[in-house]
């Protein structure tokens, strides 16, 4: 979290668990406002769970779920390594649960504690989305999809979710979308970044024609670039370590934004909201700038777009804060911010758990002031349908099991976290 003095480097253990730590001097970083956040309305776009993977078995039909309970989860992972692990180490509780795998410790040691109105639930992992085996990915999405329903949704109501789709068959998708999309509280489609094409092209159609049938946004988090079907991670081929591969990955939005713009998405779609979670902010106004002046000589090339892509952008894109640009001047970042209309197109996002998420007081006094009520929430309220004047009733309390412990704790075989 950035609020604090010291770095938390963390040492994964079994099965991703971070087992130990120690404090690092942190990187200088300028005084946070106190109570940048405090009086705003927050929704919290990008916040990481962990469904019971058995939980998730028993959705799945046959011969998936035997395949399944073998191991076997999809295209695997990129192989880099992050010294930080991707879990925050302080969020095992003493009971030995972790926050993520629990929908009634994530709302209190996160939605209670930094005063979060609505929180998306995203799913971190999306090695299901990058196989080849299509019929497998969209069995375990399905599968997933209603463990995210059944299991988190009702917990809390100010859960909101991200049904997952994989991009590897948009017609499948697209069954998909249709099949859970009009569930009350589902309210966005969410799939990997990383995918076998940009995303502008007509191949992906299905998947943005069912997202506008159901006035659902369509969602891209980074995580698993180079791996399986996906393109290689980097425009020059993989990157060397988890730094280079880390920094590198604003370069896959960017891409996948200027092809959602030059080739027409949104004049095929007219209602489809995009949004970028996770990618980045502060490269959006250069990047407009360059493909406004190349629009203005190579317009031939594009024909279908009628005015600036800029202006294409801030009415159907939105990006999520995190991981927010850090300048050692703070002022240099809230200038940027002020580049683009970011009331209208920046929404607030912490990523927790994960190693370098970002709280909302932090985020808050990234800003301009009179920009930071519609980042922190309302613009979020807007594309999501939420109410901002809502009064949240109190969360369903806690199953106990026998033991002692929350009865939705996941099992001890939990996939931990993503790569990003």
């Amino acid at each position: 979290m950035k609020a604090v003095t010291t770095t938390q480097v963390s040492k994964a253990g079994t099965n991703g668990h971070p087992v130990a730590s120690e404090a690092l001097p942190a990187a200088v970083r300028p005084a946070i406002p106190v109570g940048a956040a405090s009086d705003l309305l927050i929704v919290d776009c990008d916040i990481h769970f962990t469904p019971d993977p058995k939980a998730i078995e028993r959705r799945l039909p046959q011969p998936w779920r035997s395949r399944w309970e073998s191991g076997s989860r999809g295209a695997g992972g990129s192989g880099y390594w992050n010294p930080n692990g991707v879990i925050r180490r302080d969020t095992r509780l003493p009971d030995g649960r972790y926050i993520d795998t629990d929908p009634h410790a994530m709302a209190e040691h996160h939605l209670d504690r930094n005063g979060i109105t609505y929180g998306m639930l995203n799913l971190a992992s999306f090695t299901f989305a990058v196989t080849p085996e299509s019929d497998w990915g969209a069995a375990i999405a399905s599968a997933t999809n209603d463990t995210i329903i059944e299991d988190w949704l009702p917990v809390d109501p100010r859960y909101r979710v991200s049904m997952l789709v994989s991009p590897v068959d948009p017609v499948l998708a697209a069954k998909e979308i249709r099949r859970v999309g009009r569930t009350p509280g589902v309210v966005q489609v969410l799939m990997p970044s990383a995918t076998p094409m940009a995303l502008g092209r007509r191949f992906f159609d299905p998947i943005y024609e069912a997202a506008s049938e159901l006035g659902l946004p369509v969602a891209v988090h980074p995580g698993f670039e180079g791996v399986g079907v996906s393109l290689q991670a980097t425009a020059v081929g993989q990157p060397g370590s988890y730094l280079e591969w880390h920094t590198s990955l604003s370069g896959t939005f960017q891409a996948h934004l200027v092809s959602l713009l030059a080739e027409g998405t949104f004049q095929r779609h007219p209602d489809l909201k995009f949004v970028l979670v996770e990618g980045g902010v502060a490269w959006l106004p250069t990047l407009l700038w360059r493909l406004d002046k190349n629009w203005r000589a190579l317009r031939m090339t594009a024909p279908w777009l009628d005015r600036p892509p800029s202006e294409i952008a801030a009415d159907h894109v939105r990006l999520t804060t995190q991981p927010i640009e850090e300048s050692p001047n703070p002022d240099h970042v809230r200038q940027i911010m002020r580049m683009f209309p970011a009331e209208r197109m920046a929404m607030f996002s912490s990523d927790f758990p994960h190693w370098d998420g970002d709280t909302p007081d932090f985020t808050a006094a990234s800003f301009p002031p009179e920009v930071r009520r519609q980042v922190m929430g309302l613009t979020a309220c807007d594309l999501y349908h939420l109410d901002p004047m809502v009064t949240v009733r109190a969360p369903v309390p806690a199953p106990v099991s026998i033991t002692g412990k929350s009865a939705s704790a996941v099992s001890t075989d939990a996939p931990r976290g993503g790569y990003e």
